[in-house]
Parts: C-alpha cells; structure tokens; sequence
C-alpha cells in the first residue's frame, strides 16, 4: 500500500484510507460487509462473481466493489443506502440460483454457506426461472481427497487463483466459456498439491467438498476448539471440530502473522491416527514375549525399579530420546525430571546425529533477534541453506514463494539438491553434500565476515552472484535448515552479522525449538543456557537445585554405547527410533541390547516391538499445552476432544515417576508447570559463533553421496488410517544428475538399484537438474525398507551404489 492517503465517503460516512485501498477493504473498516463471492483478501481482485455492486458517484454504471480502488474524494453507496446498488445484487443472485440444485439439507456446505446467507439477506423471496436446471455427473473426484459438485459453482475463480497464485500448483483451472464454464483438471494431470484442502475451505458455496468429511456434520452441531498444528515447525493455528467425541475435520484458522488464511493438508487430514487400531490406550508390559495390558501402577513401578536398579550400577546407566513430538510444557518436564531425577545429563531431542558444534552454535543462537515469517516475506533476499521448504515446513515454503511472486524476492538455495526452491531459485551456490559449510565460508568471508576465510580452491563466480544480490539491500534472510552440516548454522551466523541479515535455524518437527529452548539436549539448559558456564548453571540451580556437572552424549553417544551394553534403561518419548534415527542399523543394535526399552508414545510403531514398557499418552488435541514454533513463536492450543480414558499428558507422566523415585518436581498442573517455566526465559546477553570445523577433504571412496530427507506425506505413525491423504503422497523416487544417468546407463523412470551392498532399495528414477553431479536422493521414510538401513553406524556421509535393475528383478 502507498503511504499517500486518500479520504472518501461510503455511506454518508468519511473515511481516510492508504491510496491503492478496494473499496470493499475501506468499507470493511466502516463495519459494512458488501457481499461478495470471488473476492479473497490474500488472492488478487478479479471482479468474477458481480455481487459486490457499489453504486459511485460520478459513474455511469455500478462498479464492483473488489476491483475498484478508492480515490480521493468519491463518494459511494452500497446496498444500505442505495437502491440500485441492492437490486444489481439481488439480480446477480437471481442468476447465480437460475442453475444452482438448491440442495442445501445434502450440501456439506450448509449452515456456513455465503451464497445461503446473502441469498437470504440479499435475494429475491421468488425465482422467476421456471424452466429444467442443468444436470451435471456429480460428485468428480479432483483428487482422492477432494470432490466436485459442478452444479453448485458459481465460477468465482477462488480455488483456480489459490492453485495459481498462492500455492504455485496449476492443476486445477476454468475449462470452457459462457454457459459451458467449469471447474475441472487436466487429464493427465491430477490435481496434486500438498495445500489442496484449502480451496474446499475458501470454496463460497458447496462446489468443492472434502471425501473424508462428506455427510458427516454440520456447523451447527460440532464442538470447536483453537488448536496449533503439531506435525511441522510451521505453527499453524487451526480450528478443530469435533461430534460426539470424535474429530470430524480440522481448518485452517486465520492468523496472518503466521499462517495467513491457509495449511497445508498434511495439517488439514492427518489426525486418523488418534482412532487408529494401532493407538495405544491403555498401559503395556512385556511378559512372556509379548506386550500385555497392564495397570499404570504396574507399569510405572516397572519404569522405576529398573531405573532404580540401573543407577545402583553407577553413572550413565539410564538414558532419554525425546524426538520432537512434545509440547513445550512436556519438554520442559522431562529436561528438569532427567537433571534433577536421574541426576543424568544423557538426553537429545534430535533423531539424526548432531554435529560437532551444533551444540555450541545453538546457545550462540539463543538471544539473537531470529526471522520471522515476516521478514521472509519482505526479504530481497532469501538464503536457504539445507531446506527443503515445501516437503519440511510446508507454510514457510508459501511465504518464500509469497516474497518471490509479490516483488520478485532472490531466492538461493544453498546445498546439493533445490527441491522444491527449484522453479523460483534465481541463483543457486551448488554443493556437495557436506559442502555448505565451504559455500557459506566463502560468502561471509567476501562479505568481510568476522574469523571467516575462504577455502581454497573454491568457485568464486558463485560467490560473486550472490555478493552482487547482496549488494545494497536490507532486509535479507538466512534460513538453515536442521540438516545442514557441521558448521553451517556458525557459518551462516557469521555472514548474518557481516551482512545485516535476519537468521533463522528451521527445524521439521513441531516441537524441536520448544525442546531446545527447554534444553532438551545434552549440555544445553533452558532458556538457551550452558551446562558448562558458571553463570547459567547458577540461574537454573536457581529454581532446580543441584544439576549435573559435565555434559553428557547426544544421540549417537547414547546408541553406540546402548549397543555395546552399557546403558540399561533406555527411555523413548515422542519418537519411533527404529525408523526415526540416522542409523536404522545402530538404533536397531541399541535396542536389541539395552536392557529396558521404555516406549511413551501415541500408537504402536516399530519400536514399540523393542518396548518393555508401554505408556499411552494424549495427543495435541486431547489436551491443554503450548508449541513454539520456528519463529521461536509460542502459541497456546485447547484441548478439543476426550482422549482414551487412560492416556495421561508426557508432563503428568514425568511427574509420576519422579515422586515415585523419591523427588518433587515443584508443580502437579499446567498452570505451575507454566508459571516455573517463565522464571527461566530466555538468557541476558549473546554468546560468540563457535569456530567453524576444517573444510572436509575429498575422498576418493566409490560410490555416491546419499542425500536424504522426508517427503511431507510419507510413513510416518502420525498419517496412520489417513487413506484419502496418504492416496495423494508422492511416490519414492532416486533423483541423479544427467551426468550421472548418463555414465550409469540410466533413463528418467527406469527402475534402479540403490545400496551399500547389504541392504538394497528397487525405486524409480527421477533424472534432474536439481541435484548435483556424484550425489543421489532417496527420501527418507516412504520405502519399506527405510533408507536410514544404508547409513553406516559410525554416521556421517552415505556412499551408496547406483545401478538399472535387472529386469528379472523388477517387482522386487
């Protein structure tokens, strides 16, 4: 909006407003609500429907409301004060219902439909049209999870111009002309989008429904509660509803410094697993081999006498692996439980191998002002640096393509495959996997960052590129992705200082930031403090009492020693580590031989097959709780149903066992819990950049370099009995590079062979050039054998064998 203003009158009434505003926004400002169908107000103005009819002094016709900007000066009249501004309206209206089947007590639009409403408060009593209404084949399935009633549209372009403008997937589009125009798909091209349940929920009418909910409820008789979408970083808020106890859908809600209008259908669909066959409601023990139904005094006696009977060993018998799943609260919980209780320092959030000197880099970033999505949008210039927006944090991967649509933002990806940056990257700094840390080192070093210099032998016309798009702007945004490699966060904070730009860490998971700002990992304490400085273990000691005295092992640390004997009870919440971890073969090692494997979680997954102890707990919403998101944005989330008579909060359990071993936690509800946690926010001052890791040197071993991360819909235990979403996932694939296809023998969609030689995955191939030459991708957790089984124990870089499939091998 221009900073000029422009003063009008609407109604009688004056108002002043930014030069550029729709009059339809300044009469919103006023309280007068123009009805309208097309309009949207994050989707460009089309004037499709002509409901909005404002009458304009001066004019010689009526104008649309949605398509015409204020001047200064007008004077306009709307439906309250002008007649034929009202009549243009009801005529509209007349004709949109000429052909419209009138099923409102089938339609699964009722009760929230605007073409109901304004038919009511706007239309006509009678329809002069008494001649057949058009019929169409109803309903089309658009995709597995969405159906379309073309008799009920009323071609208001909503869902084409969210397919087109906000989520970039052009699948869905207005066929025809005239009388014949409607909604449909190409035929070789389904509508596949990770976002498409938003045009169901922006859809005016009940043209496009969703399958899952389809005569299910109505508005009127459904529990509603504000929730936060869990199963990313993202943040999203959303509304969940509910009918006798049970979800029926869940919605976007509207909370435009995050989320805007929108979420992806990841968030929108994936909660079948809470009424999952697999879900886990009741207490198990292992008794003769097999997992039985137990008591929770049974089973948390269990938990305790062995962690008990592990400690009467010595040090470091008993270790925690959270994952990412838990609420702030929980985190907290748990990282005060495992100082204070087990008097241990052996915990970690994270499911991959952390690298040297994240852990420092993470306190460093702790105290400085992080991006938001704000500042995404705004950005010039985006740095992304081991992210792949869309299949990792669906809703920031729409603000960046936001920030490139709306003023042609430069976006750079940062690292050996773009993903799905690929069709709006402007430039590209290309490396091997490992490599960001050389690319980022060489840039801050041009840009004259602080203890940073060049590696040798580097590609300086990359780095000049983007120098040259640095060059006298403000504003740019750095976004580091969890996977980066050792020393990229250092890195890129470092070149963030140099340069003036806002630097973000974006984790997958929805409770990563929540668990690190708990301290949720070793060496770490809450608030972004250190185990190992004097004054931060002062301010815990504080409100926790004596903590522990040396840093203790990450998640490998905790594995490698779980699988040669030495930790006995080994206590997983929130995470399924057998298909989770780097390593399948080391977490499968770990858990064959610990003697205790203590499994808190939601559903039966392939770790709970280890499991001696299995305690059941809530999901999101079926509780009370807060989740950052990565923003370092906490937002607070309702319970909205009933969960299983015996699942307790994580938090609540923590509790339990900790009196149970003799010690109070401090607190016995959410409030107290809450209140403890603000005592220890965030820490006064910043801490340096650690020093970055040597440049790695090329290796001459065979084989290429594995890059792998997860696709958004995938199989993971939280998209459990989710049919019509997981219908739409994107098959597995192997991504190379032409050259390489080239030197292999290999054609796109020629079925290959990826393997270490003991494990071997058959998927297709995606030739591209997304990736760089002497790497492969393979997503992480879509194949049924993951892909982690070709991650060498030791962790760090995978060298897989690349080769055609036999055919006598196709199929298996």
């Amino acid at each position: 909006m221009s900073e000029q203003k422009v003063t009008l009158t609407i109604d009688g009434e004056e108002i002043t407003v930014p030069k550029g505003t729709l009059v339809i926004r300044a009469a919103e400002q006023l309280g007068v609500i123009v009805p309208r169908f097309c309009d949207h107000p994050l989707l460009d103005p089309i004037g499709a429907c002509r409901q909005c009819i404002v009458e304009v002094e001066g004019q010689r016709k009526p104008m649309m409301a949605c398509t015409t900007t204020c001047t200064d000066e007008m004077v306009v009249k709307t439906h309250l004060t002008s007649q034929l501004a009202a009549d243009g309206q009801a005529g509209t209206l007349e004709f949109l219902l000429i052909n419209h089947p009138l099923d409102c007590p089938m339609c699964d639009k009722g009760g929230e439909c605007p073409l109901q409403d304004q038919a009511l408060n706007h239309g006509n009593n009678e329809s002069r049209f008494v001649d057949e209404k058009r019929r169409y084949q109803k309903p089309v399935a658009v995709s597995e999870q969405i159906l379309l009633d073309r008799e009920r549209c009323v071609l208001c372009a909503r869902c084409t111009r969210f397919s087109n403008e906000i989520s970039g997937d052009p699948f869905i589009e207005l066929f025809e002309r005239g009388a014949l125009e409607q909604v449909a798909i190409y035929e070789d091209e389904p509508y596949a989008s990770y976002f498409s349940g938003n045009v169901i929920q922006i859809c005016p009418v009940g043209a496009l429904t969703s399958a899952s909910y389809r005569f299910k409820a109505r508005p009127f008789d459904v529990r509603t509660a504000p929730s936060v979408c869990d199963l990313c970083s993202a943040g999203c808020t959303q509304t969940v509803q509910s009918r006798h106890g049970e979800i029926q859908r869940q919605l976007a809600r509207t909370n435009m410094p995050v989320n805007e209008a929108w979420n992806c259908d990841k968030g929108r669909f994936g909660f079948k697993a809470l009424t999952s066959e697999a879900r886990v409601t009741t207490p198990k023990l292992r008794r003769g081999g097999e997992l039985v139904d137990a008591s929770w005094a049974e089973a948390l006696t269990a938990v305790t006498s062995a962690v008990t009977a592990a400690n009467g060993k010595g040090a470091g018998r008993v270790a925690v692996v959270t994952g990412s799943r838990l609420a702030d609260e929980d985190a907290y919980a748990v990282s005060k439980y495992v100082r204070t209780v087990l008097r241990s320092d052996d915990l970690d959030f994270r499911t991959r191998f952390a690298p040297a000197g994240e852990r420092a880099a993470l306190a460093a970033l702790a105290g400085r002002e992080t991006a938001s999505y704000a500042d995404v949008e705004q950005a010039p210039v985006i740095i992304a640096v081991g992210l792949d927006p869309e299949e990792e944090v669906p809703i920031l991967h729409l603000r960046i393509r936001k920030a490139w649509r709306n003023h042609s933002a430069k976006i750079v990806p940062v690292g050996p495959r773009m993903g799905s940056m690929a069709p709006f990257a402007y430039r590209r700094l290309a490396t091997a996997p490992g490599g960001e840390v050389d690319a980022l080192r060489a840039l801050g070093a041009a840009a004259g960052a602080r203890d940073l210099d060049a590696p040798e032998g580097y590609d300086d016309a990359q780095v000049r590129g983007v120098l040259d798009d640095l060059d006298g702007v403000t504003g740019a945004v750095i976004l580091v992705g969890e996977r980066a490699p050792a020393g990229a966060l250092a890195a890129a904070g470092r070149l963030a200082d140099a340069i003036g730009a806002k630097l973000a860490w974006v984790p997958r998971r929805g409770g990563a930031r929540g668990a690190l700002d708990a301290g949720l990992a070793a060496g770490t304490l809450p608030g972004g403090r250190s185990l190992e400085d004097a004054g931060d273990r002062a301010d815990v000691e504080a409100v926790w009492g004596e903590l522990p005295t040396v840093a203790g092992r990450d998640l490998h640390a905790i594995l490698t020693d779980a699988a040669a004997g030495t930790i006995d009870v080994l206590h997983l919440i929130g995470v399924d580590l057998a298909r989770d971890a780097e390593s399948a073969a080391l977490a499968e090692k770990a858990l064959a031989k610990v003697g205790t494997v203590i499994v808190q979680d939601l559903v039966v997954n392939a770790t709970t097959e280890h499991a001696d102890v299995v305690l059941p707990v809530t999901a999101t919403q079926e509780r009370h709780g807060t989740l950052t998101n990565w923003e370092g944005r906490r937002q607070r989330f309702s319970q909205a149903i009933s969960g299983p008579e015996l699942v307790q909060d994580d938090w609540e359990i923590v509790v339990q066992l900790a009196a149970m071993l003799g010690q109070d936690l401090g607190w016995n509800d959410l409030e107290a819990l809450r209140g403890e946690m603000t005592r220890l926010g965030p820490r006064d001052g910043v801490r340096d950049w650690p020093a970055l890791p040597a440049s790695a040197e090329a290796s001459d071993d065979e084989g290429m370099l594995l890059v792998t991360y997860p696709l958004l819909l995938d199989r993971g235990t939280m998209l459990l009995d989710a049919d019509d979403l997981n219908a739409t996932a994107r098959s597995p694939f192997v991504a190379l590079h032409p050259d390489d296809a080239a030197r292999l023998g290999i054609a796109d969609g020629d079925l290959v062979e990826v393997g270490d030689g003991t494990t071997t995955l058959r998927l297709p191939a995606r030739v591209e050039d997304d990736i760089v030459a002497g790497a492969v991708y393979v997503p992480t957790n879509s194949t049924d054998t993951p892909v982690t089984a070709l991650v060498p124990v030791a962790g760090g870089p995978a060298r897989v064998a690349v080769s055609v499939s036999e055919p006598a091998e196709v199929g298996a």
